[in-house]
């Protein structure tokens, strides 16, 4: 089979505009698309973007394909000029968006298309689609991590919704927070080591008995030397025989506290909160004081949270389906719009008034300052605010400069924060990372993306990281960019109220 091109994974409305944009002689006016979400899943107060080094390889890979290949989707007499189009056209536009790892807030452009309108139109599915998958497992993952200070392993790749999205997601897991995943592919893809133990079925393999789980035990251990060995204790029973096999082992090979590799044991059924103390007394017990505790069976942020209010001995989670297919809140939904054409900014309104849009080219700013009433990591500098300007208005201006600002609340004008010129710093969520159809920026492997999540993650005070009723963090717009808004808005109704039949 053929390697898929990921750039023509797409709907075919796509391509039936395209064909009416090429033939009324707009295929070249210069469109402006953002990509965004409106709501975050399980009332999140924001989500973790993830996907966006994949969606630059599928934006390059646009028009690479020959033209006998349009005429599988694209058949006809009446596809011809078009067919020859496609099959010459190359992406030629800007793209900008927030690197892998950021936070972003409902509504603020997570991409942004500056492109002639067929090229950027037909890029909508394909992009959708890559950033929709790995923001819902990048979100899942940051929340389960979340719920515990101690390290959790991603391991759903046989629940994933098929091979590129296991591959995808375990990288998207551990952007947002993992400490591993289980997936070959995904550690080989991104230059780090995959991680597991064993299953059931090993134990089961030596026979249906107390002594076929110790042999199957010592085999382990003398096959996995000089690596982290960790036996799986609960297949027949895990007091009475399993933690005592194991124990039995670790001694019989020379595994104790000295052994550098680190060893433990894995917990996959039962309560796990009282099981994992009566191992933990039986081990220490033993003098094995070092032997870690791994927990696993269906786990997701509430067991977790649970486990450890119970007072849970486990030193580490292992997280499968909950993260891999972001099973509680499986479709992300984010959504891509066109917010300008030829300069002139344009908007979608509709009866839900959730699903009105902000126009225009925009930027968003954040915003921090000082407060060492709130102690983060980052030597007292917490963010405070988020504002999405029209790129080069009078607040963008501001920014850029570091002159005094003042942010009002777009539902509310008696709410709003005033920052002096010198008491805070900004920084562009959005970044140009292709410029007139060319990468051009360096690439960051998963190391630096996780370390970039990890330090974003550290300026949101700790009231606006919990996972239940987290505290409100202001993000607004600017007041250009509202007035823009309301314009249009205006217009259209009036148009709207104008018009007969």
């Amino acid at each position: 089979m053929a390697k898929i091109n990921n750039a023509y994974c797409s709907d075919k409305y796509q391509y039936t505009m395209g064909k009416s944009y090429f033939e009324c002689g707009m295929a070249e006016r210069i469109a402006v698309f953002n990509l965004f979400y409106r709501k975050a899943p399980e009332n999140n107060n924001w989500a973790v973007v993830s996907g966006t080094e994949e969606m630059i390889d599928m934006v390059l890979h646009l028009g690479t394909e020959p033209e006998e290949f349009y005429e599988k989707f694209l058949p006809g007499e009446e596809y011809r000029e078009f067919r020859k189009y496609l099959s010459i056209m190359r992406f030629t536009g800007d793209v900008h968006c927030m690197r892998e790892g950021e936070i972003v807030f409902p509504n603020q452009p997570i991409v942004t298309v500056v492109a002639p309108l067929v090229q950027a139109q037909v890029l909508e599915t394909p992009m959708l689609c890559i950033l929709n998958h790995q923001m819902a497992v990048a979100t899942k993952a940051s929340r389960v991590c979340r719920a515990t200070n101690r390290p959790v392993s991603e391991f759903g790749s046989r629940r994933a919704h098929g091979p590129w999205a296991a591959v995808m997601g375990g990288k998207a897991a551990m952007i947002a927070g993992c400490a591993s995943s289980s997936n070959i592919l995904t550690g080989a893809i991104n230059g780090v080591p995959s991680t597991g133990t064993m299953a059931h079925s090993f134990v089961t393999s030596y026979g249906s008995s107390v002594s076929g789980e110790h042999q199957a035990f010592c085999d382990y251990i003398k096959t996995h030397r000089g690596e982290n060995i960790i036996l799986l204790i609960d297949t027949y029973d895990t007091l009475r025989c399993g933690v005592l096999n194991a124990i039995k082992a670790f001694r019989e090979n020379g595994i104790d506290d000295s052994y550098p590799y680190g060893y433990g044991v894995r917990l996959d059924s039962g309560d796990l909160a009282y099981l994992s103390q009566e191992v933990r007394a039986i081990l220490d017990e033993h003098g094995l004081l070092g032997c870690k505790i791994f927990a696993t069976n269906s786990l997701d942020e509430y067991l977790i949270s649970d486990l450890e209010r119970q007072g849970a001995r486990i030193d580490s989670y292992g997280v499968g389906d909950a993260i891999a297919t972001s099973k509680a809140a499986p479709c992300f939904g984010n959504v891509y719009k066109l917010v300008q054409i030829d300069g002139e900014p344009v908007l979608k309104r509709s009866e839900d008034k959730i699903k009105l849009i902000n126009p225009g080219f925009q930027i968003t700013w954040r915003i921090s300052a000082r407060d060492t009433s709130k102690s983060t990591e980052m030597d007292g500098y917490v963010y405070k605010a988020d504002v999405t300007c029209l790129r080069g208005d009078r607040l963008d201006t501001a920014i850029q400069h570091g002159m005094a600002i003042r942010i009002r609340d777009e539902y509310d004008s008696y709410k709003e924060m005033s920052f002096a010129e010198g008491e805070y710093v900004a920084r562009p969520l959005q970044h140009q990372v292709i410029a007139k159809g060319a990468r051009c920026v360096p690439f960051h492997d998963l190391a630096q993306k996780r370390a970039f999540y990890k330090e974003t993650l550290s300026h949101f005070s700790p009231a606006e990281r919990r996972l239940i009723n987290p505290h409100y963090y202001k993000v607004d717009i600017s007041d250009d960019l509202y007035d823009k808004k309301m314009e249009i808005l205006d217009s259209l109704v009036k148009d709207i109220s104008n018009f007969k039949l």
